[in-house]
């Protein structure tokens, strides 16, 4: 198997070292290898491949587990990721909570088209509210005040709904099993809330989505609702029952952009996704084969084009239903041509440079960048993906950035993720009322002549689309597996905004000014070189970022999928290959 071209300065010997290492260090993670009561035909791994449909739920082996029976017995792609979600929501907590919130990918194979589900909370619909945080600011540590609307459960129902084929109480069963062992104080509370969803779904005349919308009602308008009212005035929330009863999960279509062949697609700009996109049409104006893995030039040039991506994203990107974001624009191959020209080969930006798109300007002014160095930690989120062997995909990422709260009545945590918005004046991310922050949340969905061939998700803040770009560019142009991909060294620049900083000056709001984070398995000549361009290097040993992929033969129907094994994440089969 060739890993690396010719070019390449990194030496096969050490790579194949540094990944037996890996592969030992596997055998201590415990939890994620076979256990005797796992049916033999099944895998659940780091890495695995197989047929019948796969599954990689965060870090835990029983949610995979469970997500797998669910497609053993004839289910979708959608049901497992409803009842991964659900489990998560227990098993990762502190990463992802019931009060959380996923954006979700999703290809349909029957009418062959990938879509948008976007299970993000709002903000408070009263705007009184939003003149507090316009004259207070907006909190950034752990107050309710910072809370969205739940949007979880809403996402999970819809998802059931529009693409699934089981019940709620079907997906929900796992977690109240987890929920009934009851491990924390908390648990029985919220198995009490989940069982009353079940109690609406039974109770509810019609079809299968008759009865789902039934239980998802009794959440955002019912009892349960009335519950969280009363926590949310109690712990000084400006949330309120108007603004659970208006939420929705809507449908909507993914950004997309062509790259050698394939085509990527991404949530809206209401996350950071399209900048992945803009980046992608940067480097498709170079031989990045011919640079060398993990040469100098390669990560010099890979770096120089996440920055202007993620300048643009800082500069334009907000909620579409509230502002006018320019996608047509900072997506279309002339635009890409202009801003790639900025990229000086042999030195690194120290400039905040995003563009013009509407006037057709690579660059737009003034440019204006602080450095502030600090670090956003790779927190409250997690993975999800699943295949079927009806051919559909989801890819989601789900989170909570639930710093500060606690599970209170009924069993339900919230999160801050108001703190990605901010109050600046005339800033597509500038708060309003029931407007979506801008996440760093963005699973990726890749097809090729039309069938879904890879998926993946991050856990990892203002990297994850970083280290997606990482794992893409290893085995879209270097031709790793995935287990491959997710193991070699990975990089990430902090040349941009922090995405949880809601500091009305977002030019203050800059990470490090000419940072790039870099595993130390990256050779130290290389290191040097980079160092010589300009790039203010950060040399680490474990991890940057989470990432989870997987990738599917649509001819013959294996997937083979893989999670980084140094942080614990998991990937199951039903029918793995011998």
């Amino acid at each position: 198997m060739r890993l690396f071209n010719r070019h390449d300065s990194w030496s096969r010997l050490d790579f194949f070292a540094r990944l037996l290492a890996v592969m030992v260090a596997v055998g201590s993670l415990g939890p994620g290898h076979l256990t005797a009561d796992e049916p033999p035909a099944r895998k659940i791994d780091w890495r695995a491949s197989g047929t019948g449909g796969a599954v990689s739920a965060g870090r835990s082996t029983e949610v995979v587990a469970a997500a797998l029976d669910v497609l053993a017995e004839g289910g979708t792609a959608a049901d497992a990721a409803a009842t991964s979600l659900l489990g998560l929501s227990v098993t990762e907590h502190g990463l992802f909570a019931s009060g959380g919130e996923v954006p979700l990918l999703i290809y349909d194979a029957k009418k062959k088209e990938v879509k948008v589900l976007s299970g993000l909370g709002r903000a408070p619909l009263d705007p009184r509210a939003i003149e507090w945080f316009f004259k207070n600011g907006i909190p950034s540590g752990g107050s309710m005040k910072s809370a969205p609307v739940p949007g979880m459960v809403h996402l999970v129902s819809t998802l059931l709904i529009r693409y699934g084929t089981v019940s709620f109480e079907r997906a929900v069963r796992p977690t109240l099993a987890i929920l009934d062992r009851k491990a924390r104080d908390w648990h029985p509370r919220l198995a009490v809330t989940l069982r009353k969803l079940v109690e609406a779904e039974r109770g509810a005349k019609g079809s299968r989505a008759d009865k789902i919308a039934a239980a998802r009602d009794r959440f955002y308008k019912g009892d349960i609702a009335d519950e969280l009212e009363k926590w949310y005035i109690q712990v000084g929330s400006f949330l309120r029952k108007k603004d659970l009863a208006a939420h929705r999960t809507p449908l909507e279509d993914p950004v997309t952009v062509s790259y050698r062949g394939y085509k990527i697609h991404k949530c809206g700009p209401w996350t950071q996704g399209p900048y992945l996109c803009q980046t992608l049409s940067l480097l498709e104006g170079y031989d990045l084969k011919s640079m060398g893995h993990f040469s100098a030039d390669y990560l010099h040039t890979v770096v120089e084009a996440l920055k202007l991506a993620m300048a643009d994203r800082d500069e334009f990107y907000g909620d579409p239903k509230f502002v006018k974001v320019p996608l047509k624009q900072l997506l279309s191959p002339g635009y890409a041509r202009m801003r790639r020209g900025l990229i000086d080969p042999k030195k690194a930006s120290l400039k905040r440079r995003p563009g013009d798109p509407l006037a057709g300007r690579p660059l737009r002014g003034p440019l204006v960048a602080s450095n502030r160095n600090y670090t956003i930690p790779v927190q409250d989120t997690t993975t999800c993906l699943a295949a079927d062997r009806f051919g559909n995909v989801v890819a989601a990422t789900p989170s909570c950035n639930l710093v500060g709260n606690r599970p209170r009545p009924p069993g339900v945590t919230q999160g801050n993720r108001l703190r990605s918005l901010n109050t600046t004046p005339g800033h597509p991310n500038r708060i309003q009322p029931g407007k979506r922050p801008r996440i760093t949340l963005t699973p990726t969905l890749v097809t090729r002549k039309g069938k879904p061939v890879i998926a993946v998700s991050v856990a990892g803040g203002d990297l994850q689309d970083q280290v997606t770009l990482n794992v893409l560019l290893s085995h879209i142009d270097f031709g790793l597996a995935p287990h491959e991909a997710v193991v070699v060294p990975r990089f990430a620049t902090g040349h941009h905004q922090g995405s949880f900083d809601p500091n009305p000056d977002r030019s203050a709001a800059f990470i490090s000014r000419g940072g790039v984070t870099m595993h130390e398995g990256v050779p130290e000549p290389i290191r040097r070189e980079l160092t010589a361009r300009g790039h203010k290097l950060r040399v680490v040993g474990g991890a940057i970022a989470h990432p989870v992929m997987l990738v599917i033969d649509p001819k013959t129907g294996v997937v083979r999928g893989a999670g980084d094994p140094r942080v614990g994440r998991r990937v199951g089969v039903l029918s793995p290959l011998r």
